[in-house]
């Protein structure tokens, strides 16, 4: 307990580098998975904008990469990051990998969550007229709504897991503060207040998701 009094400082910091790391993750992968999901849903065969070329190699990225345990894809997206953010290492190469390999785990579980949307309101908006694009903005993402809610707020969790490893390649966060000041120091009271940290943080975020995806559904 003293080793932990004696670390509050950096305990505190890395609980500000894991919240960074994830809202940035969140917000890149968000869009990211949003727009990969679309696609998918959108290209699917007898859909809005069936493509099946397109829906092909959406599918078709989306099983390649979501298989990828994250520590492997940490590593391997180092020389792309370098191109992309200018640094292998540290917290911008670590967002940037989580942004990419969560688009594609985002993607399909909004194309799942699309995929619960009654057809027979998609072709009430086209049988009045309704384009792509209005069906899109008023229908079909309103009507998803709830069950977005609560995939993001799953991958919210998965974020916080995948943040922890950015420590292998100099990021910063709990799960490194864990990793220098816990394991390395042989010390379990440094490790579990970084583990019950964020089972609370992770139960804060679940409790919020919860309570929002109940306000849509109740719409």
């Amino acid at each position: 307990m003293d080793a932990l009094i004696g670390l509050q400082s950096q305990f505190w910091t890395a609980t500000v580098e894991t919240l960074y790391i994830v809202a940035l993750a969140l917000v890149f992968g968000g869009l990211g998975g949003l727009l990969v999901g679309l696609g998918l849903y959108l290209s699917r065969p007898g859909h809005i904008l069936e493509n099946r070329p397109v829906f092909l190699v959406l599918n078709v990225l989306v099983n390649f990469v979501r298989p990828i345990p994250f520590i492997i894809f940490i590593a391997a997206a180092q020389p792309l990051a370098r191109i992309v953010v200018g640094t292998g290492i540290g917290n911008p190469a670590a967002i940037f990998a989580i942004s990419v390999a969560a688009s594609f785990g985002i993607g399909r579980i909004v194309e799942q969550n699309l995929m619960t949307v009654t057809p027979g309101v998609i072709e009430a908006a086209r049988s009045v007229g309704a384009g792509p694009w209005r069906i899109i903005v008023t229908v079909l993402l309103p009507e998803a709504l709830g069950p977005l809610i609560l995939g993001y707020t799953f991958v919210f969790v998965a974020l916080v897991d995948m943040a922890t490893v950015a420590g292998y390649i100099g990021g910063g966060g709990l799960g490194n503060f864990a990793l220098v000041y816990g394991y390395r120091q042989f010390n379990p009271v440094v490790t579990w207040a970084a583990v019950l940290l964020i089972i609370v943080l992770v139960q804060l975020v679940q409790f919020l998701g919860n309570w929002l995806a109940r306000k849509a559904f109740r719409r």
